[in-house]
């Protein structure tokens, strides 16, 4: 979540988004396009500018649909509310109830001590350690949580070295790849399933709902996984090669970091166990539903179920049933993001309503034009937009207001839509510049190893690889599946 760019902007955003509603629904010429248009365009820029100028808290704009789309006519309370109870919404409510589980029981934790523990002493091996350690785990539960909890082991590392204050550039540039690569490798790792990341799940979402296309955990997977091993790998050869090699020859101190942090957490807990259980059971339910649905001739498991039924099992399984304990108990959902859930009904609806005020297509066919635009050139421009926007807007909202009029564009230019908002989508992820830009950046660059122009010269880098390798996903991997 971005932070307001300049004093006032909550009040300027809190007027102003209100103001341009009222201005584009009164004053906009009608013989461009037809009413209903403009009333979905009005609401769509009040909603975009409280979202930029953080007016109100985000979920709070991922409202508004709910009271002006009945007010304007363009749905009824039952069509504008009905988005916020998608499938698809549930599908990532009982991924982050699975999340919860694992970090109540530090399960999270011991693995990532771990993987951590067979990288050894070498000081590259140590950041390949921490980045391949953390894009698992942010498979799984959010980016932020997954920094919050790497970011203090990585911290007892470098203060058992003493890098703060340190002259020794090799330290310092030991330091500075860990911490980046931390933040980056967050941020990749949540590309890699369909509840790593908010905009995996919108992306879903829209598919579903606009083009009643289901995109499985399992097929997800065949894109994301491949995409996650690459970006993960350049990244850790840019900051490790060529960007901050720190030329260290070894780092004895880190496994006795590593060692220490094992002994405090102790033998693995019947909790541990029987969270890792529903985890394990879940995830491969996930992965070979489409199979068990074949076999047992049925077509009840869907993805949306099994990750409800995997969050129900975290509340009813028993860690002391004498003394009525269990694995979650409801106030723990307190950390949920219900605010998150809420912002992808306001997507969808808003989406809605723009495929039915005509709004999708008629942008879609304006940018098509003729038809004779490269394709390449047309997602490499897409992707650069989504990449370059997401470091000053919330990836979400962006994903929210943006992917719905490349589907436009696809059908416009009889593309398939995979191809243009699979690479729009994932961009979205890869905001690699900025200590605003997502909350992992910001995480780690408070550990003050980090200048901003640090981050800038390895997130303009990443940024420009980034487009290049969707570009290629687009005309490769994605074809192959879809």
């Amino acid at each position: 979540m971005n932070q307001p760019q300049f004093p006032g902007a909550k009040v300027f955003g809190l007027l102003f988004g209100p103001a341009l509603f009222g201005l584009i629904i009164f004053l906009s010429p009608a013989h461009l396009l037809n009413p209903d248009a403009w009333k979905v365009i009005g609401v769509a820029t009040w909603m975009i500018t409280w979202w930029i100028t953080e007016a109100a808290p985000i979920a709070v704009t991922a409202l508004l649909p709910i009271v002006l789309f009945p007010l304007t006519g363009i749905f009824t309370v039952d069509e504008a509310t009905a988005p916020y109870a998608n499938k698809i919404i549930f599908l990532f409510m009982g991924g982050f109830l699975l999340g919860l589980g694992m970090e109540r029981h530090n399960l999270h934790k011991r693995i990532a001590l771990n993987l951590i523990k067979l990288t050894g002493t070498n000081p590259n091996g140590i950041i390949l350690g921490f980045m391949i350690t953390t894009a698992f785990i942010s498979m799984w539960i959010s980016n932020t949580a997954t920094t919050v909890m790497m970011l203090p082991i990585a911290m007892s590392i470098t203060n058992l070295l003493g890098i703060e204050g340190s002259e020794d550039k090799g330290k310092i540039r030991f330091g500075l790849g860990m911490m980046l690569g931390i933040a980056y490798a967050a941020n990749i790792g949540g590309t890699a399933t369909i509840i790593g990341t908010p905009p995996n799940v919108a992306w879903v979402g829209f598919m579903s709902d606009m083009l009643g296309y289901e995109v499985t955990f399992a097929k997800y997977l065949m894109i994301g996984v491949p995409i996650c091993i690459v970006m993960l790998t350049v990244t850790y050869l840019l900051i490790t090669r060529v960007l901050y090699p720190s030329r260290i020859k070894n780092l004895t101190e880190s496994a006795e970091v590593i060692h220490n942090q094992l002994k405090e957490l102790g033998g693995i807990t019947l909790a541990e166990k029987r969270v890792a259980l529903i985890f394990i059971l879940t995830a491969s339910t996930w992965i070979l539903r489409g199979s068990i649905n074949n076999l047992l001739e049925i077509n009840l498991l869907n993805d949306s179920v099994i990750a409800i039924a995997g969050g129900i099992l975290m509340f009813i399984t028993p860690v002391n049933l004498k003394k009525a304990e269990f694995l979650l108990e409801w106030n723990y959902t307190s950390k949920l993001p219900w605010g998150i859930l809420l912002l992808f009904g306001g997507g969808l609806t808003l989406a809605k309503s723009m495929e039915k005020a005509n709004i999708v297509q008629v942008v879609g066919e304006s940018i098509a034009g003729e038809g004779n635009i490269n394709t390449i050139l047309l997602i490499a421009g897409l992707t650069a937009f989504m990449l370059f926007m997401t470091e000053l807007m919330s990836n979400v909202a962006l994903v929210v207001i943006f992917v719905p009029v490349v589907i436009g564009i696809s059908q416009s230019l009889g593309i398939n839509p995979v191809y243009l908002t699979v690479p729009v989508t994932l961009a979205s992820s890869y905001a690699f510049m900025m200590p605003i830009s997502t909350p992992p950046n910001a995480i780690v660059f408070s550990s003050g190893m980090i200048r901003i122009k640090d981050m800038m010269r390895a997130g303009i880098v990443l940024n420009i690889i980034a487009i290049l390798l969707l570009v290629i996903l687009s005309q490769t991997l994605l074809p192959l599946i879809y």
